[in-house]
């Protein structure tokens, strides 16, 4: 390996732990609560250092939530997408997929949706966040779902996204209760939605209803969240 690659593995290296490190004391304090200076003390570094990698504690606050953001939107949803089974099966397996990487990153998690701190630009990111994933529930219950009159899609759109978030929020105070219970839970809601939607004989399902038919082939409905 060349001076230089080594150069950048450690510049790598170290920004990875600086973002682990905020990650941390962001869920645990607060962004307010959290100083530049513990970051760079639990990352290992010197403050000097530190800004090498980020000129601002809110640049750092913005650089996390966009990493996760496209972490946790790249969950694995291919059963959902691409798998055979019916919706049940594919709403179990991309349900699993999300909470999954809940469980995996529980300080990221309450950073992304529980931490406030006060500044417009890092508020706008949460109200676009939300907004993305509420079209991709919305997304999914007019390819499920298409009886669900226009009006109603953005509110059960929205009642489908917080009862997701909800959950995870709820689970990280129970981390004892099986991740299983949560998913069953979310498949529930999600049919129950769905299930009340009378949808035209030969039209969506297959003609099978939306409340457990197959799934129909060729669509992308994208994922809850």
């Amino acid at each position: 390996m060349s001076d230089i690659d080594r150069g950048r593995a450690a510049r790598a290296e170290a920004r990875m732990r600086i973002e682990d490190t905020a990650a941390r004391l962001f869920a645990e304090r607060g962004f307010a609560g959290t100083t530049i200076g513990e970051i760079a003390a639990g990352a290992g570094l010197s403050k000097p250092m530190l800004y090498r990698h980020f000129d601002s504690k809110q640049e750092l606050h913005l650089a996390l939530l966009e990493r996760h953001r496209d972490e946790l939107a790249a969950a694995p949803i291919h059963e959902l997408v691409h798998g055979a089974g019916d919706l049940a099966t594919r709403l179990t397996a991309m349900y699993d997929a999300w909470f999954g990487y809940v469980q995996s990153h529980p300080y990221t998690w309450r950073m992304m949706f529980r931490d406030t701190t006060g500044d417009a630009q890092v508020a706008a990111f949460h109200q676009e966040l939300q907004r993305r994933q509420r079209e991709t529930d919305m997304a999914l219950l007019r390819e499920f779902a298409p009886g669900i009159p226009e009006a109603e899609l953005e509110p059960l759109g929205e009642a489908i996204r917080s009862s997701l978030y909800g959950l995870a929020l709820w689970w990280l105070e129970r981390p004892d209760r099986p991740r299983e219970l949560l998913v069953a839970t979310m498949v529930r809601i999600t049919r129950g939605l769905i299930s009340t939607v009378e949808t035209p004989r030969g039209e969506g399902t297959g003609g099978e209803g939306a409340g457990g038919g197959a799934v129909p082939g060729g669509g992308r409905p994208g994922h809850l969240g």
